[in-house]
């Protein structure tokens, strides 16, 4: 009877029916109260974002798998503090963590959220250490700041690590892999943030029947483990802790009683309980797939990575998702779930392999009739193999070469070394790609993207990233054609559409915007993306009234979206409400220190303020996160001179016109500050440079007009005068231009 509801429970996971689990685990436990069927029940109640009753189930219990769910089930309450504590109790300041390097990930994101930057790298280095493929930890690492080169993370010593995992495992027990492909206790759905592997829950199964040994890496291995090297990723947010240290620490004295973390902000358990908005609550379990997309038939056993979008994952509907093969295996936001390939999982896998052209294209709803047919083709060569082989030369494999069970298909060593080899270099490019985007050294990251292959650059997570680039080096016309690109591969992909709606706004494309935003709204209307693309709809109608609500409906959706919290206060400073902007702003920085479009935002508001030493701290701390900026450095040149700085100034302003010569802006205010300095000469010079780069912009001829009346030349004056009139400038500058026309022989003295 246990073996019979214990099969029925995970069929039910595995085909995304977690009701229907629930019930028969429940069952189940009434039948047989074994920590190990508890733990079934909390992991069923947690892929139905139900954290709260995983929490009082697991509460109490001491074993490893235990501790470590329920760690989970607390970092998606918010209880930071309780999960840490189960992590690493206390009263063991040197024990292990739960589930090797799963467990240091979880921990450094909890560092991370609680303001400990330098123990949450600690942490994230770690995992990487014990499993050099958890991509996450390395796309965290990028995003503190603090990650190696790619070429080092992804070396000689990560291929030994991985090809230690398999070659321990394989040669320790050929039957391991069989045992565990019927201990699937957890499908991959909710587990959004890619960290629990399946490998780690499957462990429940065995821990009554024995002990569970330390393998090599310190972490816990069970008969019913699939030895398929470290436990994969979690990707939660891409957001640090608050900073409110960093914000008190440097910011000066009266700005610090402004700068406090916002409680609120950590609650991330909302209404909806969609796992974006609760911390992309549960740890998701990609398993990686170890079968080479380009020769699944012919056995090769080689790796793959899956490098997909990070999204959290959320799956509408009490009953579960239907899987299909109509429908993709996309939850809510457009999230993949990522699968490992074994031969009696195969009925669970979403992923399929299609040919096209002679390239092979990965997509996240897969047929199980392709994948027997895949698996058929498999066993079909091997048969054939041996058929043709003489009675005296049947051997079997490992007669040959040692041989290691990878993905359900038993291949040689050779190839699992070939393989890792294959996967790393992938990782390489693209970690190397993500970690100078973060930089925000966007050229050389679009250089290094341009060397990946076609097939991997044409993915949504590659061509966002690209988008990305384009966007932070202002070319806002390539940044749109690679986020059209990015769509037209994964319509249902969320990844970089934020971003694409703010280049259509910048681009003032309206009717592509309001398509976007109808696009996403009718994808995932509970994705924080669909409603910051709506806010600029309405930001770019000038409706600011209307971008705010939509916006904060964004932050409601994810109180941890920290570009969202960013748009927010751009539209209450267009609304001059100054104090919410900063409000805004400031709760962007507790998200994410490294979010330095909020921290101009806030040199903007000090700026308009003419507190200009608070505006130039702020807009210095921006330059030394994205020091290639142009914008931020001419604002910074801006404050300087306000600040009576202006040598100073004139130098940042050259450095920001040698950053972009097609911002017009840099220019413009190094003429003013010429003309301020009463280097007339050196301003007109400037601004004739100008003209060619913004012809038809209004006030490059009005500050002409003023330096020609500086000079008394009234007539040069009144020329451009007129011209910026006939460029049609907003109302203000048209104002202000009559004024000036007025004045025109009024000597500057009397004018002033």
């Amino acid at each position: 009877m246990e073996a019979i509801l214990t099969d029925c429970v995970q069929n039910s996971l595995r085909h995304f029916m977690f009701k229907n689990a629930i019930f028969f685990c429940e069952r189940l436990c009434a039948e047989f109260p074994s920590e190990v069927n508890l733990q079934l029940l909390a992991a069923s109640y947690l892929q139905n974002n139900q954290a709260y009753s995983a929490y009082h189930i697991l509460k109490g219990m001491q074993t490893s798998q235990s501790r470590y769910l329920f760690a989970i089930s607390c970092f998606q309450m918010d209880l930071l503090n309780e999960a840490e504590t189960t992590l690493c109790p206390s009263n063991e300041p040197g024990g292990e963590i739960p589930n090797g390097a799963a467990g240091h990930y979880l921990l450094g994101l909890i560092y991370r959220y609680t303001d400990r930057k330098r123990s949450a790298i600690h942490h994230f280095r770690l995992a990487l250490s014990i499993d050099p493929l958890l991509w996450s930890a390395y796309e965290e690492l990028c995003i503190l700041g603090a990650a190696e080169e790619a070429t080092v993370v992804f070396g000689e010593a990560a291929a030994l690590c991985i090809e230690k995992q398999y070659f321990y495992h394989g040669l320790a027990s050929p039957n391991l892999h069989v045992a565990s492909e019927g201990c699937n206790l957890v499908s991959s759905r909710n587990f959004s943030s890619e960290d629990v592997s399946r490998r780690q829950l499957k462990n429940t199964q065995v821990n009554s029947l024995r002990d569970i040994p330390s393998n090599h890496h310190g972490a816990a291995i069970s008969a019913s483990q699939p030895h398929n090297g470290g436990p994969s990723n979690i990707s939660l947010y891409n957001t640090p802790s608050p900073v409110a240290s960093q914000l008190s620490g440097v910011v000066p004295p009266p700005l610090c009683r402004n700068a406090q973390p916002n409680g609120s902000n950590l609650n991330t358990v909302n209404a909806d309980g969609s796992p974006k908005s609760v911390v992309n609550s549960l740890v998701q379990a990609p398993r990686r797939k170890f079968v080479d997309e380009g020769k699944l038939q012919k056995i090769s056993g080689r790796l793959f990575s899956d490098s997909g979008p990070r999204r959290s994952t959320r799956l509408a509907g009490d009953a579960g998702v239907n899987t299909n093969a109509n429908t993709t295996g996309v939850a809510g936001n457009g999230t993949s779930s990522s699968k490992y390939l074994g031969a009696k999982l195969s009925s669970v896998a979403l992923r399929t392999v299609t040919v096209r052209n002679s390239q092979y294209w990965a997509n996240d709803n897969i047929e199980e009739g392709i994948r027997a047919e895949i698996f058929d083709d498999i066993r079909a060569n091997l048969a054939s193999a041996n058929s043709s082989s003489s009675p005296g030369d049947v051997r079997s494999l490992d007669q040959d070469e040692p041989t290691v069970p990878v993905g359900g298909v038993v291949t040689s060593r050779s190839k699992v070394s070939s393989g890792v080899s294959e996967v790393l270099g992938l990782l390489k490019t693209l970690g190397e790609g993500y970690r100078l985007s973060c930089l925000y050294r966007c050229q050389d990251a679009l250089n290094t993207f341009l060397t990946l292959p076609l097939r991997h650059y044409n993915t949504s997570w590659v061509l966002s990233q690209v988008g990305k680039a384009h966007f932070e080096l202002i070319d806002y016309l390539e940044a749109d054609r690679v986020f059209s690109l990015s769509l037209r591969v994964s319509p249902y992909s969320l990844e970089g559409m934020d971003i694409y709606s703010t280049v259509l706004y910048h681009l003032k494309e309206d009717m592509k915007l309001s398509y976007l935003a109808r696009e996403l709204i009718s994808t995932d209307r509970l994705a924080p993306q669909s409603w910051c693309a709506m806010g600029n709809c309405y930001s770019l109608q000038k409706d600011h009234k209307t971008a705010v609500k939509i916006f904060q409906r964004s932050v409601q959706l994810n109180t941890r979206f920290a570009y969202a919290h960013t748009l927010c206060g751009h539209e209450y400073v267009a609304l001059e409400d100054f104090e919410n902007g900063i409000k805004s702003y400031q709760d962007a920085l507790q998200i994410d220190s490294r979010h330095y479009n909020a921290w101009y935002g806030l040199g903007m508001i000090f700026l308009r303020q003419e507190k200009f030493e608070f505006s130039e701290h702020h807009f210095r701390t921006a330059f030394l996160i994205n020091p290639r900026s142009s914008v931020i450095l001419s604002y910074l040149g801006t404050a300087l001179h306000a600040l009576k700085r202006s040598e100073d100034a004139i130098k940042i302003m050259d450095c920001a016109i040698f950053s972009d010569r097609k911002n017009p802006l840099p220019m413009y205010q190094k003429a003013n500050i010429l003309m301020s300095l009463e280097k007339f000469d050196e301003a007109l010079e400037v601004l004739q440079e100008l003209k060619g780069y913004a012809p038809r912009e209004s006030s490059v001829y009005a500050l002409m007009g003023k330096i020609y009346k500086r000079q008394n030349m009234h007539e040069k004056a009144m020329l451009h005068f007129g011209i910026a009139l006939d460029l049609k400038p907003s109302a203000t500058d048209v104002a202000t231009i009559k004024a000036a026309i007025e004045k025109l022989h009024v000597p500057d003295e009397l004018e002033d």
